[in-house]
C-alpha cells in the first residue's frame, strides 16, 4: 500500500508545511540496484590511538571500490559513510576520542548516508574498564542513529579478536543501500565457522541451493527474489492451496518448488528428503513461513495458541533438528529466521505471536554454538512495519502511527528484509553466528 502522506510531504508544499508545524519529515530512503556501487561517495575513515581494525577496514573498502578518506577531512567536505574503528577505546576517559572525531563531521552526513563504529565485544574484553567503554559504544550509536537525518542510519559491529578478516560482508551490507531500513543495530562478528573461496561479491550464491518457506508472497516472495539476483536455486516452500502462487514466483525465479503444511508430522522428513535427493542438501535455509491469530489473551482459543505456535516455532524446531540431524545443511550453510519486533517488545492482543517470535530469538541463540560446530550458522531479522497486504489491512490509526514510530518515520518495505537475509546468507557471513538484527528503522518501541 502507498505510504500517501509520505508522497504529499515530500512535495515542495508538503515540504514547508512539514517544517513549519514540526511534522516527521520521511525521505525516500536509497535501495540498492542492481549493477549500483557499494557505496557512492567518500567514506570517512579514523581510528582511536591503538585500534586494530582500521587497516582491514580501508582494505576491504578499497576492495569495494569505496573512495576511501582518511586523516583531517578538508572543511566543509560531505561524505556518504563514516567509518571509525573504536577498539582502542580502552576506558571511559578515551571515550573522549570517539567525541573528538564525530564532532566536526557528524552534520556532513550525506542523504541516504552511514555511520559505523567497530568495537570489540565487551565479552571478550579482559579488563572491566576496557569492557565498560565498549559497551557505553551502544549508547552513543544509538543516539547518533536517533539525530541522524535524511534517510541516514547508524550502526555498531563487534569485532572479535581474531576476526578482523572476517568483516568485508558485514561492511558490505551495512555501509550500502541494502541495509536501507536498518539502524541503531549491534552486530557481532566472530571467526568464521569455515573458510571460503574467493567470493563473487555480484553472485555470491552462485551454486548454491536456498530453501524458502512461506515464499509464495509477501516477504516470502522478497528473499525468494534476492537470493536469487544473488546467484541461488530456490527451492519455494508454501501450503498447497497456494501453489499456484508459489510456481509463478519460482518459475520467474528459475528455481523449483514443493508445496506441503510445515505442521504435519513428516514434514521435516519430506522436506530432507527432498533436498538430499534432488540436490545433494541445502546451502540457506530460510524459515519466513508465519500466521498471525490475533486475540486478546482472555478472549484467546486454545487452537488459536497452538496454531500460532506449530506454525511459527515448533515446525522451525523440528525442520532444523531433521536437517542437522541428516546432515542435510552443507558446510558453510545459512540458517536464517524471520522472527519480528513483536517477539522483543511484545504486542497487546499478540501473545501467542509474540511468544513464537520470542521462541525463534531463543532459538537461535540457543543452537548457535551447535550449528558452528557443524560449521554453519542461524541468525534472525526481527522486522518492525513492514508494507505488506497484512499492515495494510490494519486501521489507519494504527498503522500510520506504526509508520511513523522510528528514526526514519516510515514503514520498510519487503526487500529490506529480504536484503538482511541476503547478508546472513552470504558465503562471507561465516563470522556472522548468533545474532538477530531489527529491520524496522530503529523502532522507538523495544529494546
Amino acid at each position: 500500500m502507498a505510504d500517501r502522506y509520505q508522497q504529499l510531504i515530500n512535495t515542495p508544499i508538503g515540504k514547508i508545511v512539514s517544517k513549519q508545524v514540526g511534522l516527521p519529515a520521511p525521505v525516500k530512503l536509497e535501495r540498492y540496484e542492481p549493477g549500483q556501487a557499494v557505496v557512492s561517495g567518500p567514506v570517512l575513515v579514523g581510528a582511536a590511538p591503538g585500534g586494530r581494525l582500521v587497516d582491514s577496514i580501508q582494505r576491504f573498502l578499497g576492495e569495494a571500490g569505496a573512495e576511501v578518506v582518511s586523516g583531517p577531512p578538508a572543511s566543509e567536505e560531505t561524505f556518504k559513510a563514516i567509518v571509525f574503528d573504536a577498539s582502542g577505546v580502552r576506558s571511559s576517559e578515551d571515550l573522549r576520542e570517539v567525541w573528538s572525531f564525530f564532532h566536526p563531521v557528524i552534520r556532513r552526513v550525506r542523504e541516504s548516508g552511514r555511520v559505523l563504529v567497530l568495537g570489540s565485544p565487551p565479552e571478550d574484553c579482559e579488563a572491566w574498564r576496557e569492557a565498560t567503554a565498549q559497551r557505553a559504544l551502544e549508547g552513543f550509536v544509538r543516539s547518533v542513529a536517533k539525530e541522524a537525518r535524511r534517510g541516514a542510519t547508524a550502526q555498531l559491529v563487534y569485532v572479535s579478536h581474531e576476526a578482523e578478516e572476517h568483516i568485508a560482508s558485514t561492511l558490505r551490507f551495512l555501509i550500502s543501500p541494502k541495509s536501507a531500513y536498518v539502524s541503531g543495530q549491534v552486530v557481532r562478528v566472530g571467526e568464521a565457522v569455515a573458510s571460503t573461496d574467493a567470493i563473487d561479491w555480484s553472485r555470491p550464491l552462485d551454486g548454491k541451493v536456498a530453501l524458502v518457506t512461506g515464499a509464495a508472497r509477501g516477504i516470502g516472495e522478497a528473499i525468494a527474489e534476492v537470493l536469487a539476483r544473488d546467484g541461488a536455486h530456490v527451492v519455494g516452500l508454501d501450503v498447497p492451496a497456494l501453489s499456484d502462487e508459489l510456481q509463478t514466483v519460482t518459475g520467474r525465479l528459475g528455481g523449483s518448488s514443493s508445496t506441503l503444511d510445515i505442521t504435519d508430522r513428516d514434514a521435516p522428513e519430506r522436506i530432507a528428503s527432498h533436498l538430499l535427493g534432488e540436490h545433494g542438501g541445502v546451502d540457506v535455509l530460510v524459515h519466513n513461513a508465519g500466521v498471525t491469530r490475533d486475540k486478546t489473551l482472555g478472549r484467546m482459543t486454545e487452537d488459536l495458541w497452538d496454531m500460532v505456535i506449530a506454525i511459527n516455532l515448533t515446525a522451525q524446531e523440528r525442520i532444523n533438528e531433521e536437517l542437522l540431524r541428516r546432515e542435510a545443511v552443507r558446510t558453510n550453510g545459512r540458517i536464517c529466521c524471520v522472527s519480528s519486533m513483536s517477539g522483543i517488545a511484545g504486542n497487546a492482543g499478540q501473545a501467542n505471536y509474540s511468544t513464537s517470535k520470542a521462541g525463534v530469538i531463543g532459538m537461535v541463540q540457543a543452537l548457535a554454538p551447535r550449528v558452528a560446530g557443524a560449521k554453519a550458522t542461524i541468525n534472525a531479522v526481527a522486522p518492525g512495519f513492514i508494507e505488506t497486504r497484512m499492515t495494510a489491512a490494519m486501521p489507519i490509526a494504527p498503522r500510520e502511527a506504526a509508520r511513523r514510530m522510528n528514526s526514519l518515520s516510515q514503514g520498510g518495505l519487503p526487500v529490506d528484509v529480504a536484503e538482511t537475509i541476503a547478508w546472513f546468507a552470504s558465503p562471507g557471513s561465516g563470522g556472522v553466528n548468533g545474532n538477530v538484527v531489527r529491520v524496522c528503522g530503529q523502532s522507538m518501541i523495544g529494546a
